[in-house]
């Protein structure tokens, strides 16, 4: 299942505290980089989502936790579609 998270930098957070501990996690093998299908940061910094694909959400929560004293995360699950069939989909409702 994909998930949309949404994270904020917590106020007075600093770009080397984050690095550090994007750094450790890599270096202890848990940030999971085969699970992390985008990493977007927004303009300005201190904010971006990832989408990520996690089958079990103990998993999905057990690699946020870590960050979660450096940032604030909003969690969605997704679903991806594809637009062809989706627009035929919806074809399909407005014919009735």
């Amino acid at each position: 299942m994909l998930f949309y998270c949404e994270f904020t930098w917590y106020p007075g957070t600093t770009r080397e505290e984050v690095a550090q501990r994007l750094i450790e996690q890599h270096d202890a093998g848990a940030n999971n980089p085969e699970r992390i299908r985008g990493w977007y940061n927004l303009a300005g910094g201190g904010a971006g989502f990832l989408i990520v694909e996690y089958d079990d959400i103990g998993e999905l929560t057990a690699f946020l936790q870590p960050y979660m004293e450096l940032m604030s995360f909003d969690v969605r699950a997704i679903n991806q579609l594809d637009y062809d069939e989706r627009i035929s989909a919806l074809r399909a409702v407005v014919s009735g």
